[in-house]
């Protein structure tokens, strides 16, 4: 019969490597993502000193309606004869719309 063996090792107070690992990078991540959030609320917090508000569009200015007309100086003129480079500029796009798929019959090269 044999002695059970009277002497245990002691258990190791030391963390396993791989466990703190993973931890150290997850609590690196949190802490990169809650800064990014932070910084974002900051960023957006800040008024541009570059806009203005809009008096024109304030919610107790009045509408224009569908009888209201803009003031003479932005009518168009209805009589006025397009030159030759306006009337291109309006003429509809009649080529193959771009795709980047390649045509039937052609290589890509």
């Amino acid at each position: 019969m044999t002695k059970p063996h009277p002497h245990k090792p002691a258990p190791s107070l030391k963390p396993k490597s791989k466990t703190f690992g993973i931890n150290a990078l997850s609590i690196g991540a949190a802490a990169i993502g809650l800064g990014g959030a932070l910084l974002a609320v900051f960023l957006r917090s800040k008024a541009n000193p570059a806009e203005h508000a809009a008096p024109d569009l304030a919610l107790d200015k009045p509408r224009p309606g569908a009888t209201d007309r803009a003031p003479e100086a932005f009518r168009p003129d209805p009589t006025a004869v397009p030159t030759k480079a306006e009337r291109e500029s309006l003429r509809p796009a009649t080529g193959p719309a771009p795709s980047f798929a390649a045509d039937r019959g052609s290589t890509l090269g």
